[in-house]
């Protein structure tokens, strides 16, 4: 024994790295080890021989480990104690938190937003999962209407489906509140299209205003005010296009924003690209929500549209791939005034 504790001395004191304990321990109480040959001729001993050496054995091989764990506490400390006594350079770069930035869409949402709150519009709110009634009935599209084919619908029953414009909003407030009144409706709609324009789940904007004496004047106002702000100062035009919830109606158009209005390859050399409808809100429309003798307009956008035309982003799934390489490009993006 005395000659075991000998040894296990004479190795800790030149051990000097957590592998020479390893292999220390190994020596001592590994299978082949020193105090394992020692265990296993215990079985030629008497049974008083075995209880007294196996006594002996157990208190020696608790006292090998403990003192191969002090030399190892010994050893990280003596590390550790180096690493901090290395040159440390005080002029390198701190380590800084990646900071998250704003989604695109968000951004343009937040935009727009703004810039209709600055002309004295609110902002109203509404269900994702709408009834047939908001979205289409009550908007003088009913069931057997052909307009309905101009949107391919996901229906979750006969009268529930996921909305496919922010519409239902304008019509829920109307019916809880009494004119006049002005707000735009931001949120998510979904219908059945996918390509490297259009996704089944986007976001839309749409505007309301309504009172006695407002004329589509007004309207082409508004959007002009609101178009050369969001673009910069651009050409806009109106061109008579049909919606079955507003008459007349009309679509809107800016000078293209890729070639100036030269004429290239995105805007089909006309100069001009597709931004948003509008018109005056039909008079069935009105009556439905028990607003008659009021008049008022309305208008859409697609916020991904907007995003792409401001940004340069050609590809619309760019938005929904949570792309990091994407997203950073956003991270020292603009905050819109007010709304931070």
């Amino acid at each position: 024994m005395h000659e075991i504790l000998e040894q296990l001395e004479d190795k800790l004191k030149k051990a000097s790295t957590q592998e020479d304990l390893k292999q220390l321990k190994s020596f001592f109480l590994g299978k082949s080890g020193l105090l394992t040959k020692s265990f296993k001729e215990l079985g030629k001993l008497t049974q008083e021989e075995r209880i007294e050496k196996g006594r002996i054995l157990n208190d020696l091989k608790q006292l090998i480990t403990e003192k191969i764990e002090d030399k190892l506490q010994n050893i990280k400390t003596f590390q550790k104690q180096q690493e901090l006594n290395e040159d440390l350079d005080l002029f390198l770069d701190g380590k800084s938190n990646n900071i998250g930035s704003i989604h695109p869409v968000n951004l343009v949402i937040r935009e727009i937003s703004d810039i209709f709150l600055s002309m004295g519009f609110g902002v109203e709110d509404g269900p994702e999962v709408e009834l047939d009634l908001y979205n289409f009935e009550l908007l003088n599209v009913p069931k057997n209407h052909p307009a309905r084919d101009m949107q391919d619908t996901f229906y979750i029953d006969e009268n529930r489906l996921l909305r496919t414009q922010t519409s239902g909003v304008q019509v829920r407030t109307m019916l809880k509140k009494k004119p006049p009144l002005m707000f735009i409706a931001p949120g998510r709609v979904y219908r059945r299209d996918s390509d490297l324009t259009h996704s089944p789940m986007f976001h839309q904007i749409e505007g309301l205003a309504v009172d006695k004496n407002i004329r589509f004047s007004d309207l082409k106002g508004v959007l002009e005010a609101f178009l050369n702000e969001f673009f910069g100062k651009t050409k806009v035009r109106f061109r008579p296009s049909y919606f079955p919830f507003t008459e007349p109606s009309a679509e809107v158009d800016i000078g293209c924003v890729i070639c100036g209005g030269k004429g290239c390859r995105v805007c089909s050399n006309t100069g001009y690209l597709e931004v948003l409808g509008c018109g005056m809100v039909h008079r069935n429309v009105l009556k439905n929500v028990d607003y008659e003798g009021y008049r008022g307009f309305a208008f859409g956008l697609g916020v991904e549209r907007f995003a792409m035309l401001k940004y340069g982003i050609d590809n619309i799934r760019l938005m929904f791939e949570n792309d990091l390489r994407f997203l950073e490009q956003f991270s020292n993006s603009f905050y819109p005034k007010g709304l931070v």
